[in-house]
This record gives C-alpha cells, sequence and structure tokens, in this order.
C-alpha cells in the first residue's frame, strides 16, 4: 500500500509538470498571436522569461524562504532532542545531515527548504516543540526531510517561478491587443484571436489550480514517505491532529509561501473538512484517514 500510493504521486506530479510546461508555451503563443499574429515570437518571449527568471528564483529561494519566515539557526545545545531526531532520521532517509532553524512564533508548524538534499534546511515553530512529543515531532521531522529527498522544494520553486512567468505573459496580452487596434499588428482570424483572448484571461488562474494541485500532492508524498522512514504512522498522525487544533495562524506566513508548510500556516484554511481547488494542501481529515490506512 505504502510504495504503491509513493508511485502513483511520482506519476501524477510528472504529469501536472508537464501541463504546467504546455501552458507557459500556450500563453506564450497566445500574446504572440494577440501582438504580431503570430505565436512564434510570443513563445520566444515565453522562454526569455523563463530563462531569466526560472534560475534566479532557484538560486535565491532558500534565503528569501527563511528570510520572509523569521527563522533563525538552531543551536545543538539549545535543542538537543530535536538535533538527535533529525540525525537518526538521516539514516533512513539516506540524506546528508539539513541545517535547523527555529521560528520563534505559536502557532504549530515546520517547512523544508534547499534545493539540493546536500543544502537541505528544516525549520521547526517554537510552538511546534512546545506542544509535541518525541514520537509526534520524529514523525514531523520525517515529513520535511521527505521533502527534501523527493527534490519537492526545487519542483515548487520551479513551480512558483512558472505561476509568475504566465501572470507577466497574461500581463502583456492586452498591451499587445491595444497595439493591434492601432494597426500595428498582421491580419487574423477573429476566432483564433477570441481563443487567445480567452487564454490569457485564464491561464493564470489555471496556473493557480496547478500549482495548488502540485502542493497538494507532494503532502501526500511526503507524508508516505514520511512513515516509510520512521515505521509509525501514528506519530505524524497524531502531530497533525495537533496542528490541525490550533487557532493561531503564523504570524509571517505569506500566500507566497504557505505551500512549503506541514500544514496551512492560516488557521481558517487549516480547519476546513474538505479539500478544494485553491488548497495549498489536502485536508487534515485526508490526510490522517491515509495514514490510518498505512
Amino acid at each position: 500500500m505504502l510504495y504503491r500510493q509513493i508511485e502513483q504521486n511520482k506519476r501524477k506530479t510528472v504529469l501536472l509538470v508537464l501541463l504546467f510546461s504546455l501552458l507557459v508555451l500556450a500563453t506564450g503563443a497566445a500574446i504572440g498571436y494577440l501582438g504580431y499574429g503570430d505565436a512564434v515570437p510570443g513563445v520566444a518571449i515565453a522562454a526569455v522569461f523563463l530563462a531569466f527568471y526560472v534560475p534566479v528564483t532557484y538560486l535565491s529561494a532558500t534565503a528569501q524562504v527563511l528570510r520572509i519566515a523569521g527563522a533563525r539557526p538552531a543551536s545543538r545545545e539549545a535543542y538537543p532532542q530535536l538535533y538527535r531526531i533529525v540525525e537518526e532520521l538521516c539514516i533512513p532517509a539516506r540524506l546528508p545531515m539539513p541545517r535547523i532553524y527555529v521560528v520563534d512564533d505559536p502557532s504549530p508548524n515546520a517547512f523544508a527548504t534547499g534545493m539540493k538534499p546536500d543544502k537541505g534546511t528544516v525549520a521547526f515553530t517554537t510552538g511546534l516543540l512546545e506542544r509535541l512529543n518525541r514520537e509526534e515531532l520524529e514523525g514531523v521531522a520525517a515529513h520535511e526531510l521527505a521533502h527534501i529527498r523527493n527534490y519537492d522544494i526545487r519542483l515548487m520553486t520551479l513551480s512558483i517561478a512558472l505561476v509568475s512567468v504566465i501572470i507577466v505573459l497574461a500581463d502583456i496580452g492586452p498591451r499587445l491587443l491595444s497595439q493591434r487596434h492601432r494597426g500595428r499588428g498582421k491580419k487574423t482570424h477573429p476566432a483564433i484571436l477570441i481563443i487567445a483572448v480567452v487564454l490569457v484571461i485564464l491561464a493564470p488562474i489555471a496556473a493557480q489550480f496547478v500549482h495548488f494541485a502540485i502542493s497538494r500532492n507532494r503532502e501526500y508524498l511526503a507524508d508516505a514517505t514520511a512513515v516509510e522512514f520512521t515505521r509509525n504512522p501514528a506519530g505524524l498522525r497524531n502531530a497533525l491532529i495537533k496542528i490541525g487544533g490550533s487557532d493561531l495562524d503564523v504570524r509571517n506566513a505569506k500566500r507566497e509561501t504557505a505551500a512549503m508548510y506541514i500544514a496551512s500556516p492560516f488557521a481558517r484554511e487549516r480547519k476546513k473538512p474538505r479539500t478544494n481547488w485553491f488548497s495549498t494542501h489536502p485536508s487534515i481529515e485526508s490526510r490522517i484517514e491515509r495514514l490510518e490506512r498505512m
């Protein structure tokens, strides 16, 4: 059951990334048709944005996430149990020891960042460290290490960058269309022109949907992988119950970084009984149900 779930989630993620890539190219083709009557210039514009924005985001993502969260390095002397737990989990995870950070916040939550396993970072709020026992903390740490091992941080960073590119391209579309009205564009077929306009309008919304779907998919995979590390679904299950029961928001959490946390940093979203298209995470109830089946 466990390994089948992991393989299914990996296949779904590959399909979602392919869909995202097609959406970026389609948006570029649409703005090219709107502005020049030809899709090729638009695809070229999309490629230029990808070539510039994605590498910049990739290189600066870790530092930005830690800065936004207000995370500080955690010393071994101050958090000996946390260090022992992470070190023990790195053995079955086959990962180098990540950097450990702490966020001074009473809301129980955690996140991981780092583009590669050898540059991984895990961060825990003080609220989480105070509320969870050792077994539960082990489950949360295993979940975050799973994100690092599965290269989820790289995937989510790429997803955020692609969403940003699509939003920028969609913003260019109306300007190019206004140029057409001033007589600068080639003559085009009205039906294709309407399709291009609709695509430019809907592409940012569709991109957000795909981004959220990737995020939810990776949470299920990280839960399953965490159980692979600990051989104990009860620890993570009980931790999620405590995290879901908190009424506190993570103070420095932003919408752009919400998907990085083990559960939504916003209490209102965390307490929703069902997942919807705008959810960054699966519902706590659905995750607990899957863990209980393991």
